[in-house]
């Protein structure tokens, strides 16, 4: 069959065929503008629109390799008061990871628990002593984000207060869902724990007494919940639980 016998692809066709090539171009170009270093052509699509697109399902980095390669691990626990009684540390990240090992279609829920103690983490390293022991202490009444706030601008107003609670937010509100989807409706307050244990470093890698280095805490004391509006509880329950149950057998 010649150019000109061969017949013409119908015109819906010809619009997914466009469609499909144009979020393509646009997924390739996006993935471009993430991963490589920090350019004006950034501003072609603006921070605010590149991060909301890539955050959380395509985000990804060159962290792996030199010459900064990831060189820790990230945990993140709760534990949960529960009609007046402390429960038991739950490792979250551990419950999430259990879901890629060994999983060639891996689920991006298999590292937010990471994620969230990475960027909590951070942001609390950068608080001032003084404030690191207000994050410690217990708040969870009503307005306690803004009390604690406010307490920690006494000490300094010139650290970035304003970041910290915004992870504080996330990590809590990433705790209580936790801390629901395990111990149910009558869960009280929450409390989480996120943690980094560098690995050995490389040149001592061949030393067979080589042990590695101590766990890096940012204590937290008790918070009351936070559910952000959006969020499915019970979509979370029905994954996490039942992988969390599975892990316990």
């Amino acid at each position: 069959m010649n150019e000109r016998n061969r017949p013409r692809r119908r015109l819906y066709v010809r619009i997914i065929m466009c469609g499909a090539a144009l979020v393509t171009a646009w997924h390739v170009f996006a993935s471009f503008l993430w991963i490589a270093p920090w350019a004006p052509i950034r501003e072609v699509v603006g921070q605010d629109v590149l991060s909301s697109y890539m955050i959380p399902m395509f985000g990804q980095s060159w962290s792996v390799f030199a010459p900064e390669p990831v060189n820790g691990d990230y945990r993140f626990e709760v534990r949960a008061i529960v009609d007046g009684e402390e429960t038991e540390w739950v490792s979250a990240s551990d419950v999430e990871l259990s879901m890629i090992r060994y999983n060639l279609f891996t689920p991006r829920a298999g590292i937010v628990g990471m994620d969230v103690s990475s960027q909590f983490k951070g942001a609390w390293g950068d608080l001032t002593d003084e404030q690191k022991d207000v994050a410690e202490l217990n708040y969870f009444k009503a307005d306690w984000e803004a009390r604690m706030a406010e307490a920690m601008k006494e000490y300094d107003d010139t650290t970035d207060v304003a970041s910290y609670i915004e992870q504080e937010h996330r990590a809590t509100a990433y705790a209580t869902q936790v801390a629901l989807a395990i111990w149910g409706d009558d869960v009280e307050r929450v409390q989480f724990s996120a943690t980094r244990q560098n690995v050995i470093p490389f040149n001592d890698r061949h030393d067979p007494d080589a042990e590695r280095p101590g766990i890096q805490y940012s204590p937290t004391g008790w918070r009351g919940l936070v559910i952000n509006e959006g969020q499915s509880q019970e979509a979370f329950t029905d994954v996490f639980r039942a992988q969390h149950e599975r892990m316990s057998e």
